[in-house]
């Protein structure tokens, strides 16, 4: 039933927030990466979603297919050394980016109670970017 509620919450951020096309905007200075920038950052994503505390739960989940129905049918994950590697040399100004555009969104979408996050509010966010 987890991963039933998971796969809407991936489908919710793809149609609201178009997570997925910011993400894949998003480049690195690898030099012929064998996996997509966008392909790397999704599951870390999850993870962030699923407030995995470490790398290693991270990889164990990738090992055991637990995000397989995130993904279509035959893709290929990148182990947790190439999401590593990648996130070294990823470009922090895309990510500001895409943090921008969700926090942009949520606030058209008023999803917010009194405009604040955490005790923080919108305008604060906007400063910050």
């Amino acid at each position: 039933m987890r991963k039933n509620y998971i796969v809407k919450l991936v489908n919710y951020m793809k149609n609201v927030y178009q997570i997925d096309r910011g993400l894949n905007k998003l480049s690195d200075r690898r030099v012929n990466p064998t996996y997509s920038t966008g392909q790397v950052i999704l599951p870390v994503f999850f993870g962030f979603l699923l407030r995995i505390k470490s790398f290693n739960e991270l990889n164990f989940m990738i090992k055991n297919h637990e995000f397989s129905k995130l993904f279509p049918r035959g893709t290929k994950l990148p182990q947790i050394d190439a999401i590593r590697d990648t996130l070294k040399v990823l470009d922090l100004e895309g990510l500001k980016q895409v943090n921008l555009n969700i926090v942009k969104t949520a606030v058209e979408k008023k999803v917010f109670d009194n405009g604040t996050i955490d005790g923080y509010t919108v305008a604060a966010i906007d400063a910050f970017y």
